[in-house]
């Protein structure tokens, strides 16, 4: 068995498509009016892509070729898929259950394809090891993870909930021969491996009560005075905040903070709207490490005059941007360095 990287797009634009469906798909638009079933071994889908795409460099050829063969021919019935969402840092995961399909009647993105049935659709990033996350943070939109033992590793998450199996990360030295694995030329997500590390790091410092001092120490850099609830029971209220040296600006803030890996859901919204009314804060924060579920963010446009949300990007967001005005004992429990370097054209 394996384990196969899948992207559902630049911006996950395909995703729920994949989740509708209970399928994955190479939504490759130059490449919707060819089957791929004409090829019988590697060299045989470089000559199907060599005549799609004619002009492009040997390189070039051998990458497309590469991600094709694996979607087509390299994937079995029975390995497992991943798919890293876009929107928020979680991941899903799920088992190839059939053989590759090419349906010329559909539309154009979505001809060819293997019927996926899905095990998990939003697992926390922070769940996996460094590692792992390394692997996927490949820029191609398929290919086989098989450094340190990834697949097995993955499988042993399934069975303890989804937590990191226990196993020491070998990143230095990590070699393969497979083709369309992930150390085949691919070019690493470099931010995305940044925010990753950076999340981990702020899981380890600021557990339970102290993600609400993080976010608190956020909003006083952005201008805010503060009120942060002592530890314990807080009745829906973590911090309260208002502009102005005293607090007594507007508008006020009634935030509620929480830091598990569990999406929260509809009543903790409602908790939240209710501390507003008793402390009469014009406005609601939700901030919850571990996103939210459908229920929320259905209910999102209804309160956007009143609500707004943070999921763990948007935390990072927040706390980059607000990085210089952080005080100087945070900013030591957070060591970050600013890195600049080249973006990188996408394979897709």
């Amino acid at each position: 068995m394996a384990l196969w990287l899948v992207r559902s797009g630049k911006h996950g634009e395909h995703l729920a498509r994949f989740f509708a469906d209970g399928k994955i798909y190479l939504t490759w638009d130059g490449a919707a009016d060819t089957s791929l079933d004409a090829a019988k071994d590697f060299a045989g889908m470089r000559k199907i892509v060599r005549e799609l795409y004619p002009d492009d460099t040997t390189a070039r050829v051998g990458n497309t070729t590469g991600q094709f063969w694996a979607f087509a021919i390299g994937m079995k019935a029975g390995d497992w898929v991943i798919t890293p969402h876009k929107s928020k840092p979680a991941i899903a995961i799920g088992e190839v259950t059939g053989a590759y399909l090419y349906d010329p009647s559909a539309e154009r993105l979505y001809r060819h394809c293997r019927t996926v049935k899905w095990l998990n659709q939003d697992i926390p990033r922070s769940n996996f090891d460094q590692d792992l996350l390394y692997s996927l943070g490949a820029i191609m939109t398929v290919c086989e993870v098989r450094r340190n033992s990834a697949e097995q590793r993955v499988r042993a998450m399934a069975k303890s909930g989804w937590k990191a199996a226990p196993v020491v990360p070998i990143l230095k030295n990590a070699k393969t021969d497979s083709v369309g694995a992930e150390d085949s030329g691919a070019t690493i997500d470099l931010e995305r491996l940044a925010r990753d590390q950076i999340a981990k790091h702020i899981v380890a410092k600021f557990k339970g009560h102290g993600m609400s001092r993080l976010i608190e120490a956020i909003l006083k850099a952005q201008g805010y005075t503060t009120y942060l609830s002592p530890e314990g029971p807080d009745k829906g209220i973590d911090i309260l905040a208002a502009p102005g040296a005293l607090g007594f600006g507007e508008p006020r803030l009634c935030v509620q903070v929480k830091s598990g890996d569990s999406p929260v859901d509809l009543p903790t919204l409602n908790q939240l709207i209710g501390a507003m009314q008793n402390v009469h804060a014009q406005h609601g924060l939700l901030v919850s490490w571990g996103g939210f579920k459908s229920s929320v963010e259905r209910e999102i446009p209804t309160q956007f005059f009143r609500v707004r949300t943070w999921d763990q990007d948007t935390i990072i967001d927040e706390l980059l941007a607000s990085y210089d005005k952080l005080d100087a004992e945070l900013r030591a429990e957070l060591p970050f360095k600013r890195i600049w370097s080249l973006t990188t054209p996408d394979e897709e």
